[in-house]
């Protein structure tokens, strides 16, 4: 008794060391809760073992009992979740990292989440930092890169071409989070069977009552303890298997999380040959489908540990039944073995053709979305979508055969448990007695039997879903294994001193060095197709703080020198040494979708002043007062909301913001007008520029700077034939003298006019008038000025003051509130047929009915009255024919719903989506993000592939088994029926109550997933200014933190997974408790076959129960992949393709090519300003019209509306693409005659030609490039190609027009990507020809050689030449002034020049084209 007290009385103080301890701990101690918790159940049994031995009066029972009632009070007290104290509230940690013991085992922790959803749809915010820090994307990464680069490292010291194996790697990284999971699985499949031994027991208690001598009865407490441990097993198992679903998804989640890391990083690394083989789709591919098998069929691969346990515990038990006869049926699961084997080979050989098939798919896709722009121009919607359906239509055939394949599996594995128990019952009943006798076929054999087979069934039939998945895995960390292995970047092939010119004095030494005749390639030197190199014999020595200017002809190799310089060829030969940080402008800007500013400082510190000083040099004061919200303003994806010329001067002032000691700057001079370019020239990067004391290596085709330079490099034939100073190289005559005597228009006048002091190293020069530039309005502020300063930064501020709100161009994804509707279910289930969709139903129903009707038949057999004789034969006979039915009924049933329903539900939603997304206006384009379009035709499309079949069949099949379940157990106990509503009504409301966060949760999963998409796409295509920088940490750090965000969230969405699962399962429990406690209480008037048979169901309900609902939830969340998809189809496309008016046009229309804009204006989305504002101008047929102005003047804006890529400003539509009324007149554009916007699209694009400003060419041949439609001879093809100058060079090509070009066209460089689209344009036999900007990146030479092409093969022709380059203009018949979107001179050339006053004619004088003696004489 003393004792008993005093233990008392040391729980008491547990109970006071519990409150302490919650002062200081945020979490309770796991250990204490079990001991708790085991203490209590040892004093619950005591309690018991003294009440039947007849001590229950007795003093020590009662002190027992106050000891169990502390016992209790102490485990309810461990068990409260903590949150009231200071330090819970405090802890930094998240909700996961606070739970105790019984929070984390029943999720209770995740109930505010829950709640919170319950009542108002769930937003980013609100699960923020919810995931345990182990599982974001730092330590993640860290723990696996770790272990990987080892093995890397091993292998490569081994020296036999050893393999890392990366699965190996990612099995022993997370060693130690294996050994709990297995450790519960092994625990879970042995609790499993502790049921099957309760039901043997609890029907010998049924059985018992069967005997009409009462002393055979057992005592009713053994019933009711009996039906109350199936239900504490049930409850059991479901804690274990919560724990295990979420430690499996947990660690699925942390590898995907360290793959998508390591893919991005790998991603920065990779050399440029291996960036040829890896397409920018396939990479993405990785991360949003490779990685993302890892925590989706992790949780099934894991039960395949526990097979052979559970496979030998249930042959253990069979064996205790029906003896021998048991071997017989495994004997049969042993000669299915082969095939089982082979399905499998074929699972993976599938899989990995299908993965394949999708990598390609997406490619053609990126490509597509990315040129989306040249697609609409040149009409190529239909051939590109031709050339998509194609591959499609290979991953579908796949598709298809997979789905055959699977039926197959499914048969094979849903047949064997019945095959087993029918060869085994077989047996047993004819020779399964002692001495060969026939069994005893009694209802407690027969039905413990049939609910081991069904234990026995679970192990086999996982082996198809646990097959398919672990084929699944290993397929995706295959793939990815071999892009972790491709080859990278040789980072020694450039000698660095980051530290070598600090200091601010000039040691002598230069700053750039290239030694040893160099030699640089594409190209490793053993390559398959070894091409020659690019770039042979250079030396080169540039001096610190020098202006080098680097001259040639297209394709020569100027932009190979500036990579070769960041270390993105191979080199071959020599040596390359750098000394300091270095800046890289590219050729095509790279922008980020990011706020303006943001563009600039590129993740630098902000300084105003700085800033203040670069915006200014850099001429972006006006575009930035012209921006929405000045320099708040979002940039889109690929800069799509600045012109060309203002993304490369973004490019040249983040340059100069990085404050390097090395400047590359390729070419950015060729994209802005020529008064911008003298701004640029004198404020940035000339000699007295704010660059002037760095070192500056200047790619340019404008000779007009060239006498300005230090040092001039001549590269030809990818050498460097002249290198000095431009006296130097103008007294050597050679090539480079040539080309300046011939196209210089002044530069025999200017070069008499100089004094060169050779000796002292001085060269004095006449002042040169630079006035005009006073008349350029947005260039009058004066830098070096402390009142210009003052101006600046009064601009500046006042841009970054306007309304916000105008600043975002890509909104935030659209996330829809609340569930699914149903008008969703209706277009998928209308896509896949509403026939055949009420076809599987109907075969679903016959499947079960002949589930129930074997055990019936069973039950049947056992119902033999005593004497009464039935033949075996007609029993087994009855059985197969049954079994035979359900096998057959089961293929057909999966073939159906896989094959016809799912293949062409998806087909139907692919192509619709693809349909529309080829037809959305370019407005779409401009605003949405491409790694968010990507996000449907990847994640989305292979839900619909894949997931939603199965999420749709596993909702029938567990669906229609709980129905069967229900009618079985009622038939058997009615009284069942009493606690059916209530149960019903608990079922109801926890789906409920989930169904809401869920939802939330899924979208919220998904939309989550798009910036991490989205950021590496813009890595992709700016990894060579982000490796030339050295930002590659800052990239690293924003991919971590974007995973790291949709981590939490599918993280978030599993746990509340894992919280439903908990409490249906204990619902299910329930129905487990009710269905045993009636047949204890109804004992007597119960037939034990009967009782048996719902018993045996009623075990398998529970999890048949949660699946329904999971299967249901699941059903709803991937749903949204129809809802996303759905939203893309329902947005109104741009104007329709063809219209009935086409038909009344000449065939030949237009024929003479006479243009008309009266009164037109337009903008390129409704709330933004007018872009062209009331212009009105004619141009005669086959006249020739040069058209310039400043950046930004609305140029480019004219092309896009002679397409209409852009509507007048009375058609325009919202952000949501929905049309909306405008109160004005946009005016019309008139060809021939005709109004084109009564024109069909179709109709009017591929009767005009263009040249775009960017040049884009799509992955395919030179061919597919120059005819995608096949309808052109090669002769043709060859003739465009030497007008356009370039046969020579295609000629010297592996296979001529056959030769591949690479994604983006990265194999040839810009300006001969610009002569192909001019090929291409060509070949196009239109009397409307619009070049945009089509000759900036050339060389003069070839500029002129292609003017003189056209004006002699067009001269029949209408000609609209946008140029910054005004020398291209010159000959034009007229010009075309604009400026702020409004026509300033529309006179021909020749009158502009005579007006000094002239916009034009101050243009024409900074670009140098004025000749003194004609401005002298004016």
């Amino acid at each position: 008794m003393m004792g008993t007290i005093l233990m008392a009385i040391a729980w008491t103080l547990g109970l006071v060391l519990n409150h302490f301890e919650s002062l200081y701990k945020i979490r309770a101690s796991p250990f204490i809760f079990c001991y708790s918790l085991v203490s209590l159940v040892a004093a619950a049994i005591v309690v018991r073992t003294l009440k039947e031995t007849q001590h229950a009066n007795q003093d020590p029972f009662k002190a027992l009992v106050a000891f169990l009632a502390f016992t209790c009070a102490h485990f309810v007290i461990e068990s409260w979740p903590r949150g009231r104290f200071a330090v819970q509230k405090n802890a930094s940690v998240g909700e996961y990292e606070k739970a105790n013991f019984f929070s984390r085992i029943s999720f209770h922790f995740m109930q505010p989440i829950v709640s919170l959803g319950y009542n108002r749809p769930l937003v980013q915010e609100d699960i923020d930092s919810l995931m345990p820090k182990e599982m974001q994307a730092k330590q993640s990464h860290l723990h696996l890169s770790t272990r990987w680069n080892a093995k890397k490292l091993k292998c490569a010291n081994r020296g036999d071409n050893a393999t890392p194996s990366l699965m190996k790697t990612i099995l022993f990284s997370f060693k130690t989070q294996w050994v709990p999971l297995i450790l519960i699985r092994v625990l879970t499949s042995v609790m499993t069977y502790v049921s099957p031994q309760l039901l043997n027991s609890l029907l010998g208690f049924i059985q018992s009552y069967a005997s009409p001598n009462e002393a055979d009865h057992k005592p009713v407490a053994l019933g009711i303890i009996l039906a109350f441990g199936m239900f504490f097993t049930s409850l059991l198992v479901t804690f274990l298997n919560g724990q295990l679903q979420a430690t499996s998804t947990n660690l699925g989640l942390e590898v995907r999380t360290a793959l998508m890391s390591m893919i991005y990083r790998k991603a920065l690394r990779l050399s440029n040959s291996a960036r040829q083989k890896s397409t920018a789709g396939e990479i993405t591919n990785h991360m949003s489908v490779d990685a993302e098998r890892w925590p989706m069929s992790l949780p099934t691969v894991i039960t395949s540990i526990s097979v052979p346990l559970e496979i030998g515990i249930a042959t253990w038990m069979l064996y205790e039944l029906i003896g021998w006869s048991i071997f017989v049926g495994i004997a049969a699961v042993i000669l299915m073995l082969p095939i089982h084997a082979k399905l499998a080979g074929y699972f993976q050989s599938f899989r990995a053709a299908k993965m394949k098939a999708m990598d390609s798919r997406l490619r053609l896709v990126n490509e597509v979305l990315g040129g989306m722009k040249i697609v609409k121009l040149y009409n190529w919607e239909e051939p590109f979508k031709e050339r998509i359906a194609v591959v499609r239509r290979n991953e579908i055939e796949l598709l298809k055969r997979f789905g055959i394949m699977f039926s197959f599996v499914g048969l094979v594995f849903t047949s064997t448990p019945l095959v087993i128990t029918l060869v085994s019952l077989a047996v047993y009943a004819t020779h399964g007695g002692p001495g060969a006798t026939p069994g005893d076929m009694n209802p407690q054999t027969i039905f413990v039997s049939i609910t081991l087979f069904g234990l026995l069934s679970r192990p086999i039939s996982v082996m198809s879903s646990t097959l398919s998945q672990l084929t699944s895995i290993t397929v995706a960390t295959t793939r990815i294994q071999k892009f972790l292995l491709a080859e990278e970047l040789d980072e020694t092939m450039i000698e660095r001193d980051l530290e070598g010119v600090n200091g601010g004095h000039d040691d002598g030494r230069p700053v750039i060095e290239i030694t040893g005749s160099a030699v640089f390639a594409w190209c490793p030197e053993h390559a398959p197709i070894d091409y020659s190199p690019t770039l042979t014999n250079i030396n080169l020595s540039i001096a610190k703080g020098s202006l080098t200017a680097i001259v040639g002809r297209v394709g020569q190799g100027k932009t190979s020198l500036l990579s070769a310089l960041i270390g993105e060829m191979y080199k071959r030969q020599g040596t390359v040494r750098i000394r300091g940080r270095v800046a890289y402008a590219a050729q095509q800007a790279w922008i980020v979708n990011m706020t303006l500013r943001d563009n600039i400082i590129f993740g630098l510190d902000f300084d105003q002043e700085r800033y203040d000083r670069i915006i200014a040099a850099s001429g972006l004061l006006p575009d930035i007062e012209m921006l929405p919200a000045g320099d708040q303003t979002e940039i889109g994806e690929r800069g799509i909301n600045l012109s060309g010329g203002q993304k490369q001067r973004v490019s040249l002032a983040r340059a100069a913001y990085q404050d390097a000691d090395v400047y590359l700057l390729d070419d950015p001079l060729s994209a802005v007008d020529a008064h911008v370019d003298q701004h640029l020239w004198e404020n940035l990067i000339g000699p007295n520029g704010l660059l002037k004391d760095k070192t500056r290596l200047l790619v340019t085709h404008g000779i007009h700077h060239l006498e300005h330079v230090d040092q001039i490099v001549v590269i030809k034939d990818g050498q460097i034939t002249e290198d000095g100073h431009y006296d130097d190289l103008m007294d050597s005559k050679g090539a480079f003298y040539q080309l300046i005597d011939e196209y210089s228009i002044n530069a025999s006048k200017d070069r008499k006019k100089k004094k060169v002091v050779r000796g002292e190293g001085e060269v004095e020069e006449e002042d040169i008038d630079h006035s005009s530039i006073e008349g350029v309005e947005e260039e009058k502020s004066d830098v070096d000025t402390q009142k210009g300063d003052e101006k600046i930064t009064k601009k500046v501020d006042l841009a970054a003051k306007k309304d916000e709100k105008t600043a975002e161009l890509i909104a935030a994804e659209k996330m829809v509130m609340g569930r699914v509707s149903w008008d969703v279910y209706r277009i998928y289930l209308r896509a896949a047929s509403y026939r055949t969709s009420l076809f599987c139903v109907f075969m679903y129903l016959l499947v079960q009915s002949c589930q129930i009707g074997t055990n019936l038949w069973l039950q049947h057999w056992t119902a033999a009255r005593p004497g009464e004789s039935r033949s075996p034969g007609m029993f087994l006979g009855v059985y197969a024919a049954i079994t035979l039915v359900y096998m057959v009924l089961m293929f057909c049933f999966t073939y159906v719903i896989m094959v016809w329903a799912g293949v062409r539900a998806t087909v139907r939603l692919h192509d619709g989506l693809l349909n529309s997304i080829m037809h959305l206006p370019m407005s779409f384009f401009d605003t949405t993000p491409l790694g968010r379009i990507v996000n449907r035709f990847s994640t989305d499309i292979f839900a619909t592939d894949n997931t939603l079949p199965w999420s749709f069949m596993s909702v029938l099949m567990f669906g229609v088994s709980v129905l069967g379940t229900i009618i079985v157990i009622a038939a058997t106990t009615p009284i069942f029926l009493a606690i059916v509503p209530p149960l019903a009504a608990g079922f109801v409301l926890v789906q409920m109550y989930y169904i809401r966060p869920s939802r939330s949760l899924k979208r919220i999963d998904s939309t989550g997933r798009s910036p991490v998409y989205q950021h590496f796409t813009e890595t992709l295509v700016g990894v060579s200014t982000i490796r030339a920088m050295g930002v590659e940490d800052r990239f690293i750090l924003q991919n971590e933190e974007k995973a790291t965000i949709s981590a939490n969230a599918y993280f978030t969405y599993q746990m509340v997974a894992r919280w439903l699962q908990i409490r249906l399962e204990t619902l299910g429990a329930c129905i487990v408790l009710g269905a045993a406690l009636f047949a204890v209480l109804d004992r007597q008037s119960l037939n034990p076959g009967m009782v048996g048979l719902a018993l045996s169901y009623a075990l398998t309900v529970t999890a048949d129960i949660t699946m329904v609902i999971r299967s249901y939830c699941e059903l709803q969340n991937q749903l949204v992949s129809v809802e996303r998809i759905d939203e893309y189809l329902a947005k109104n496309s741009e104007p329709p393709a063809h219209l009935p008016a086409d038909s009344d046009l000449p065939e030949n229309w237009p024929q003479a090519g006479h243009i008309e804009f009266r009164s037109y204006s337009t903008r390129y989305r409704q709330g933004l300003d007018l872009v062209v504002k009331d212009i009105s101008f004619e141009v005669q047929p086959a006249e020739k019209v040069g058209i310039v102005g400043r950046t930004g003047a609305g140029k480019s804006s004219l092309t896009l509306a002679l397409f209409r890529i852009i509507e007048a400003a009375n058609i325009v539509e919202d952000a949501n693409l929905e049309k909306v009324a405008v109160d004005e007149d946009g005016g019309s554009i008139w060809i021939d005659g005709v109004d084109i916007s009564t024109v069909g699209l179709s109709r009017l694009r591929k009767n005009l030609a263009i040249i775009p400003q960017d040049p884009t060419l799509f992955a395919g041949t030179v061919r597919e490039n120059l005819d995608p439609f096949d309808e052109l001879e090669d002769a043709d093809l060859w003739e465009a190609l030497e007008r356009a100058h370039l046969k020579e060079y295609i000629s010297s090509l592996a296979g001529g027009l056959s030769f591949k070009v690479s994604q983006n066209g990265d194999n040839f460089s810009v300006g001969q990507r610009s002569l192909i689209c001019l090929a291409r344009a060509l070949l196009r036999k239109t009397k409307v020809l619009i070049l945009d900007e089509a000759t900036a990146a050339v060389d003069v030479e070839t500029d002129e050689l292609i003017q003189k092409t056209i004006r002699k093969e067009f001269k029949d022709r209408t000609i609209l030449t946008i140029a910054h380059r005004i020398k291209t203009v010159m000959d034009s018949d007229k010009i075309l002034v604009l400026e702020k979107g409004q026509v300033e001179e529309f006179e021909a050339p020749g009158q502009l020049v005579k007006n000094k006053e002239s916009l034009f004619f101050k243009l024409a004088r900074q670009a140098g084209e004025i000749k003194e003696e004609e401005e002298n004489g004016l």
